[in-house]
């Protein structure tokens, strides 16, 4: 994917003081009833069509083509110091919702393609001296049309006039549900606050359990070692939203755990390669002591989906698979987690059904079993069923307890939003997930969790992209940034690891940054991760000898 061009910002300075005024929508031609009247949209890129709409006889069809995202603008007149509600209802393809020129904080929302009406919301607070503000909406290169209607900009009056003020409407749909602590008898939820909610409600299994004012809550009274659906929705005087999506959250065994080392506070993870590509050839015992999490790459799939075997290949030298098992042993003796990876580029295992995800957990667990690797890495590269491999995961996680190590590498398309397979299956596995060490690597240019478009090989590339993992629900302790060990070990992308502790402190300390500094800092952030041990072997160590101490020595 190519950039996508940031929205244009227009300001006028206000006079005097705040002038009191009644909320109303301030945008005009709101529901493009009067064609494109008041919109202004790049190069041509913008229509009035009758079909399909969401209300009226007309909505807003824009088609990105080229360079061009097909952005559609409007200027409304607004109070200064006060505060909106942006909202409007999108379908097709990729479609963002956003307002500039604020005098304060410009605000954005987006959506990776919908097949039906979508609310998009988001709230922005003008400057003192903010009169106009450019509201926009536009859609992403190389993508589907996307459609718009229904724009609302809610507010004090301006002095512009407006559409009629829309009746009050039932909140959006709670985005970003996630599972956090876990006991013997409870689950702990969150998810991103709705704009005009002034409550929400808790399912379990599809039944209501218990409501809350606040963007969290614990659920009580639950059985030991037992999995549940969780689903929460969005409510005020108008009415109650759509349920979200659910996430799985299984309750703690109330036995104890099986051995194993503990992965530590921050971690280094290579992987280490089963096969000769002309990098060094390792045996597990020579992989640098300062890799925390040594992933085997790769499984081998079979005929039956799901299922998984693992072949060592004699051209890494071991004479027997009770060596290469020894030296599993000697890692795990060293604090070491040795894992068996699933997938890469041309790895395709295939989970799709419960028949499948049961045949994964099982050969997944006889593999441990076999040869001591304390769990699996997803590697996966050719799709993901995220509600199959999560039940996967869980079964996995039901025979093997909780001192599990599961591990994901996704791409970096993977993970720009949390509607994405691969987001979505690790927000369901949360509670059971060790790290994410999304591949910063072989990449195109990239939405930061800021709207902003990154091109890799850079600090911001790393530090604005890992954002969005950890805005995005997942836990500081769960995340990891995942490199090339030298230019050798990917087609693009790599970053000197002085760039890659720059990223680290940015995100751990906020020092070092780039253009880009997140609101927040992230002291648990997991670590970082290389392709591979051997790559970096190749280099003589310079990448784990320079990463390994610093991730070690993070806060």
């Amino acid at each position: 994917m190519v950039a996508v061009l940031a929205a244009g910002a227009l300001s006028v300075g206000g006079m005097g003081g705040v002038a009191q005024a009644a909320d109303i929508n301030v945008a005009k031609n709101a529901g493009f009833e009067s064609g494109l009247a008041n919109w202004s949209c790049s190069g041509g890129s913008g229509a009035v069509v009758g079909s399909p709409v969401r209300s009226g006889a007309a909505a807003l069809r824009g088609t990105p083509a080229g360079q061009d995202n097909a952005r559609c603008s409007q200027s409304v007149a607004v109070q200064p110091n006060s505060t909106y509600t942006l909202s409007a209802w999108v379908q097709g393809g990729y479609a963002y919702l956003g307002a500039g020129g604020t005098g304060t904080t410009d605000v954005s929302t987006w959506t990776p393609g919908e097949s039906g009406w979508k609310q998009l919301t988001t709230t922005f607070r003008t400057g003192a001296s903010t009169r106009a503000v450019t509201v926009y909406t536009h859609g992403w290169y190389g993508q589907s049309p996307y459609l718009v209607d229904d724009v609302s900009v809610f507010g004090p009056d301006g002095g512009g006039g407006s559409d009629p003020d829309p009746d009050p409407q039932a909140p959006a749909t709670p985005a970003g549900l996630g599972v956090g602590a876990v006991t013997t008898s409870s689950v702990a939820l969150s998810w991103n606050a709705v704009s005009g909610a002034t409550g929400y409600n808790i399912y379990r299994d599809g039944t209501k359990v218990q409501t809350a004012s606040g963007t969290s809550a614990t659920v009580t009274g639950l059985a030991a070692a037992t999995s549940y659906q969780f689903q929460v929705s969005a409510t005020n005087a108008a009415g109650e939203s759509a349920k979200s999506a659910a996430v799985s959250g299984r309750t703690s065994p109330g036995g104890g755990d099986p051995g194993g080392p503990a992965v530590p506070r921050h971690a280094l993870t290579g992987y280490w390669q089963n096969f000769n590509n002309g990098a060094a050839v390792q045996k597990l015992r020579d992989v640098q002591a300062q890799y925390d999490i040594i992933a085997v790459s790769f499984a081998d799939s079979t005929t039956s989906p799901g299922q998984i075997v693992f072949n060592l290949d004699p051209a890494v030298g071991y004479s027997s698979v009770a060596e290469f098992t020894s030296d599993v042993a000697a890692k795990k003796a060293a604090g070491k987690s040795v894992i068996i990876s699933v997938g890469g580029e041309k790895g395709n295992v295939t989970i799709n059904s419960d028949a499948s995800a049961t045949a994964f957990a099982n050969s997944a667990y006889a593999l441990m079993q076999e040869y001591g690797f304390s769990g699996v890495d997803i590697d996966l590269e050719h799709g993901i069923n995220s509600t199959y491999l999560t039940k996967a995961l869980r079964q996995l996680s039901a025979k093997a307890g909780s001192k599990l190590v599961i591990t994901m590498a996704p791409q970096t398309i993977d993970m720009q939003n949390t509607g994405t397979e691969y987001f979505k299956t690790a927000l369901a596995v949360k509670d059971i997930l060790t790290v994410v060490n999304m591949q910063y690597y072989n990449s195109g240019s990239m939405l930061g969790c800021d709207g902003q478009v990154y091109s890799q090989g850079s600090v911001d590339f790393l530090t604005a992209l890992a954002c969005i993992q950890l805005e995005g629900g997942l836990d500081a302790s769960q995340v990891g940034i995942g490199v090339p060990a030298s230019t050798r070990g990917a087609g693009s992308g790599y970053v000197s690891p002085t760039i890659v502790n720059n990223a680290l402190n940015c995100l751990t300390r906020g020092t070092n940054c780039g253009n880009f500094k997140p609101s927040r800092t992230y002291p648990a952030l997991r670590g970082a991760m290389t392709w591979s041990t051997n790559w970096d072997a190749t280099a003589g160590n310079a990448w784990s000898n320079a990463v390994g101490p610093h991730v070690h020595a993070l806060p």
